[in-house]
């Protein structure tokens, strides 16, 4: 099988695509490289097509003899929305929009990329799909909108796809080095160096961590079953972790104290956001989660090997 990986150069993107060829199949990968990583793909036996997603031509020129589309392109990051919104919603809603389109009038099997996002200020800490949504930040609205289109493509044109709401995905290759980083590359970063760990708000807050391989099990097993579903399904296993309990297991894994600073809580975050998982595990009775304390030990390793490969370099080029 062939499959396009949009914003195959992103966190999730990258992970997938090594998951993909690792089960035989080919991937081309269309990124404009605007938040992904062309290294992230280091390795990896694949066909690299630099382009947008808003762009009909990029899409036919990536995705010629493809029989599905993961798409995972978009603009991530609450407050990057809050600093322009419009900006967000071409990338992620339009941008979606062209990805259907272009399915629509070549046949192809989409799984596209939402998020838990989308429920916003739902009172209720375990989100189910059958829950109103109540976005409360310009990102939300914009993944909403995307998973919307997709939903009426489905029953418009009878066209196959699956929209899953990602829960807080952390793993390897996701980066650290920016100032909309996630919570997990944050914290580990911080740690390892030696840096001060900065918590936004009490820590109290919770959040439904999922590890990048089980996300990738899901996603490849979808790509491979053309899993379908009327509906938006939650990716996530219900497992609500406060952040003050990830500084925790955080200390566990390192065997060490990790200094914490307090920030002021962000603008559009929510408080509490746990996935019900029970569509989810009809669809892919296999996949299994890994535990947080599996996954942060996995990371950790992983970006412990990343700062070794950086303190390296200078002496190289000495």
């Amino acid at each position: 099988m062939r499959v396009l990986v949009t914003g195959g150069a992103g966190f999730v993107g990258a992970n997938l695509c090594a998951v993909l060829i690792e089960r035989g199949h080919e991937v081309a990968v269309l990124d404009d490289l605007s938040t992904g990583l062309i290294g992230q793909l280091d390795g990896l036996d694949l066909e690299f097509h630099f382009g947008s997603v808003l762009s009909s031509d990029d899409l036919r020129r990536a995705g010629s003899g493809a029989d599905a589309v993961v798409h995972l392109a978009g603009r991530p990051s609450v407050t990057r929305s809050i600093d322009d919104p419009r900006a967000t919603h071409e990338a992620n809603a339009t941008g979606t929009l062209c990805v259907l389109e272009y399915a629509r009038k070549t046949g192809k099997y989409v799984v596209m990329a939402s998020s838990s996002s989308v429920y916003g200020s739902n009172p209720a800490e375990v989100k189910s799909e059958s829950m109103a949504c109540s976005p409360i930040s310009p990102y939300a609205v914009s993944k909403l909108a995307a998973e919307s289109y997709a939903l009426a493509y489905g029953k418009s044109f009878g066209m196959p796809n699956l929209c899953l709401r990602f829960f807080n995905i952390y793993g390897p290759r996701q980066r650290s080095d920016h100032e909309h980083a996630a919570l997990i590359p944050r914290l580990v970063n911080s740690a390892l160096t030696d840096a001060p760990v900065t918590v936004l708000g009490d820590g109290e807050q919770s959040r439904d961590f999922t590890y990048i391989d089980t996300v990738a099990e899901v996603l490849a097993q979808a790509v491979e079953r053309r899993v379908v579903h009327d509906q938006p399904v939650n990716l996530g296993f219900g497992r609500t972790t406060t952040i003050n309990q990830v500084v925790d297991c955080l200390r566990e894994v390192l065997a060490t104290d990790v200094e914490v600073v307090h920030g002021e809580s962000r603008p559009g975050d929510v408080r509490m956001s746990a996935a019900d998982s029970t569509v989810l595990r009809s669809l892919f009775p296999t996949v299994r989660p890994v535990s947080l304390r599996e996954g942060i030990g996995r990371t950790v390793e992983w970006m412990s090997s990343v700062l070794a490969d950086e303190r390296r370099a200078p002496e190289v080029a000495r």
